[in-house]
């Protein structure tokens, strides 16, 4: 291959495993606005977690005259020797769940500033078919004054990143690939070829693999809200929800999904992409949104069923102290974006209850910003009326949680995951 210089434009849980794992091989400029997350990264440390201190100390350099390694600036003008562009912003859904593509034009404005002739910029951000060529690379050749397949190209391979899971790392999961022309597809995946050890699948199309991305998350939040469908009626007849998936999951073709909060910044917000495109075709997705408003009443569903197991056993609902473990999305993962718990949080609140948050990896000033909620980093010293296992972090299953619990309390666990210590689960 060409003599390959790599800019990866936003260094969160996406981009910054994806330019780890590129500068073994390559030289790579990772670009983020955010100066504090660039210092703590040219210091060797990755407080999303995802990249461990040691392995990314292991390619970081601190000057652009060499051939492979990671450069992490906050300048512009360090990319613009590059000939790859790889986007990796976030893709969020605003307070009405409408796609807010506004880190993608921002970062198209910006590659657009450096775009030289026979480059190519990839995007990852998970979106809607169409994006990438109906909506970025007009912002591209407006800024850089070129023209697309004639002086620039563009590609399109979707992040597969999954928080926290330290084994389906980024190079053991297989990518697709595409390309504004088949050799520049042709380009695109072998790049990725020389780094992701999975093997790729070049698709024939950008749209194609824009709309493979969109439907897996698509297709695990319907599946789930299935289960919370389920988690629901079988509480209505006094069922362990658990014990029947357990017993179901023995059919070899059964998918053993579970019931629980769907949150994050993918499964919770991909739907919403591919249904306001299919809107805008002049089709209202039926089942598509009907997982998501299921998905999203289970915050309040997991407050009533606190509340009623709270009056059962005789506890004043009315200013009563609970512990909620975990503000994060999910388990053993630093990040906030889109937790459903706060859902919970607010709904408990409205019955009178003194929520205490106690979560070891989040950080209380995003917590605080996102969601104006106080969360503490230690185990706080007093005893609760009700203890709710939010996320399963590995540190919250070795608690002693009898400590925790006044004389009449109960212990109620959204991931199943206590056994016999709790009084009951979603």
């Amino acid at each position: 291959m060409e003599n390959i210089k790599i800019a990866v434009i936003g260094l969160g849980y996406v981009g910054l495993p994806l330019a780890r794992l590129f500068a073994t091989k390559y030289l790579v400029i990772g670009l983020d606005i955010n100066e504090s997350r660039v210092n703590s990264l040219k210091s060797g440390t990755d407080t999303t977690l995802e990249v461990e201190d040691d392995i990314l100390q292991e390619v970081l350099v601190d000057n652009l005259n060499i051939n492979k390694g990671l450069y992490c600036t906050t300048s512009l003008k360090d990319i613009e020797n590059c000939n790859y562009y790889i986007i990796t912003v976030p893709t969020p859904v605003d307070k009405n769940n409408k796609p807010d593509l506004s880190p993608l034009y921002k970062s198209s404005e910006a590659v657009g500033k450096v775009l030289k002739k026979n480059d190519i910029v990839i995007y990852e951000s998970t979106v809607y078919p169409g994006v990438t060529e109906e909506e970025c690379v007009p912002v591209l050749e407006k800024i850089s004054g070129l023209k697309l397949n004639v002086d620039f190209y563009v590609g399109y391979s979707p992040e597969r990143i999954n928080p926290g899971d330290k084994e389906h790392t980024v190079e053991k999961i297989l990518k697709v690939t595409s390309g504004s022309t088949p050799e520049i597809g042709l380009k695109v995946d072998a790049l990725y070829k020389s780094v992701i050890t999975a093997g790729t699948h070049l698709a024939p199309t950008i749209k194609v693999a824009e709309a493979a991305k969109v439907i897996e998350n698509s297709q695990r939040d319907i599946n789930i809200a299935f289960v919370n469908e389920l988690a629901k009626i079988f509480n209505l007849m006094n069922i362990d929800t658990q014990e029947v998936l357990a017993a179901a999951s023995t059919k070899w073709n059964f998918l053993p999904f579970k019931p629980g909060l769907v949150g994050g910044h993918c499964i919770g917000v991909d739907p919403y992409y591919l249904a306001q495109r299919a809107q805008e075709f002049g089709y209202h997705p039926e089942i598509i949104l009907a997982g998501r408003r299921l998905n999203d009443s289970m915050g309040e569903y997991v407050a009533s069923q606190i509340v009623k197991l709270m009056i059962k056993k005789c506890i004043s609902v009315n200013g009563a102290e609970l512990l909620m473990l975990g503000i994060t999305f999910k388990e053993n993962c630093p990040d906030v974006r889109n937790t459903k718990i706060v859902d919970v949080v607010k709904a408990l609140k409205e019955y009178g209850i003194l929520v205490t948050i106690f979560d070891p990896l989040a950080n209380a000033d995003d917590v605080i910003k996102e969601y104006n909620l106080v969360t503490l980093n230690s185990i706080p010293n007093n005893k609760f009326d009700a203890i709710v296992l939010g996320v399963s972090h590995m540190e919250f299953l070795e608690l002693n949680f009898s400590s925790l619990q006044k004389e009449k309390s109960l212990i109620y666990d959204i991931k199943g995951v206590l056994g016999t210590i709790a009084d009951n689960r979603l």
